[in-house]
């Protein structure tokens, strides 16, 4: 069904996370349908529990050499309109194409991942799931001289630098392609591993995750890799069967083990 209507049927506050990626900018046909981005913030940030977060996987297209800023826009909205917080913007690297930009534009590498905070602070943080090793980790090297906001540079140190450190707001999913062929079905999937840390990183274990979008799935399939409970609306009966068989193979992977 409609997102925006199934979530009014959600309870107030009830919800610990959202992760999902909207069909933004009409870049794909998704059978005609159409959405509210706005009405859909609204709904989310009624259902999200204080310190909830959600967070939105979106690009801007490009019409007539100008980019549409859908993301900022919608950032914007939902912070200034709707009472968000904008806790962090992450950046989702990416593989991008040449297509037709080859010779007129730069290739797109990039899509952005706003994460946005209802209240003063999230109920559950745990980025330790999300650590990356560091290239120097193990050596001791000399660094650390941080510029004053009176222009004046701290002094350096000499310190043995961790083997993992926290992987900042540049998140790779380079190799990070899916072979589902079920999931290839969709035509804008994103990687199951953008749920799958995200969830790691906001929703406690007893958590419920919800996706307005439910599209191929990844969210739900995350949410049931990692034990959490999940809510899902996708308005098309073909990509709800694809969701479905995707979490019948998961939940049979799982019973092997």
């Amino acid at each position: 069904m409609d997102c925006v209507e199934g979530m009014k049927k959600i309870p107030d506050k009830s919800i610990d996370l959202v992760v999902t990626s909207p069909p933004y900018d009409e870049i794909r046909k998704y059978n005609g349908y159409t959405f509210n981005l706005h009405k859909t913030g609204i709904e989310i940030f009624r259902v999200l529990k204080d310190g909830g977060i959600a967070v939105m996987v979106l690009q801007d297209s490009t019409k007539n050499y100008g980019k549409t800023l859908t993301s900022i826009k919608t950032i914007i909205d939902w912070c200034d309109n709707i009472g968000f917080k904008l806790f962090e913007c992450v950046i989702y690297r990416k593989n991008g194409t040449e297509g037709a930009w080859w010779t007129n534009r730069f290739r797109i590498d990039h899509e952005y991942m706003p994460i946005f905070l209802k209240g003063e602070k999230p109920q559950y943080f745990n980025k330790e799931p999300l650590i990356v090793p560091s290239k120097h980790g193990g050596k001791v090297m000399t660094g650390s001289g941080n510029r004053r906001t009176s222009g004046e540079t701290t002094k350096t140190v000499k310190r043995e630098i961790n083997k993992m450190k926290c992987r900042g707001t540049i998140w790779d999913y380079l190799m990070a392609g899916d072979k589902d062929p079920d999931k290839r079905k969709h035509p804008a999937s994103f990687p199951d591993k953008i749920p799958y840390d995200f969830i790691n990183c906001f929703c406690p274990l007893d958590g419920i995750v919800l996706d307005p979008f439910m599209g191929s799935g990844s969210t739900a399939v995350s949410a049931k890799k990692l034990g959490r409970n999940f809510i899902g609306f996708e308005i098309s009966d073909e990509y709800c069967n694809i969701t479905k068989n995707r979490l019948r193979k998961t939940a049979y992977i799982e019973s092997l083990n």
